[in-house]
């Protein structure tokens, strides 16, 4: 945020933070967030590279396209276990996956 922007929000009365503060989650917590949102972006990015659209893509992995947009969202019903298998099966690499949990490292 824009320090201009959260000086006008605090001298409104406002509090100001972070998700992770606001949502009371511990630094493990907080960091399996950002792995699981690191997969997340990681999908959709390979997703668009090969220009496949969510449809596509669910096809490919024997599943729907409202399931590809959820695993892209990061959804809470979406497991890490489920982003990393459809990574791979989509043709994602080891060093691909590894370079976007490091890069969304806090």
């Amino acid at each position: 945020m824009k320090a201009q922007k959260k000086k006008r929000i605090e001298t409104a009365g406002w509090r100001t933070g972070s998700a992770a503060e606001f949502l009371e989650l511990n630094p493990e917590e907080e960091a399996f967030v950002e792995l699981k949102l690191a997969l997340a972006d990681l999908l959709k990015e390979v997703r668009v590279k090969n220009q496949w659209t969510q449809t596509q893509t669910a096809h490919r992995l024997g599943s729907s396209q409202s399931r590809v947009a959820k695993m892209e969202a990061g959804d809470p019903s979406v497991s890490v276990d489920l982003l990393l298998r459809s990574l791979l099966s989509l043709g994602a690499s080891r060093k691909q996956v590894a370079r976007a949990i490091s890069s969304h490292a806090a």
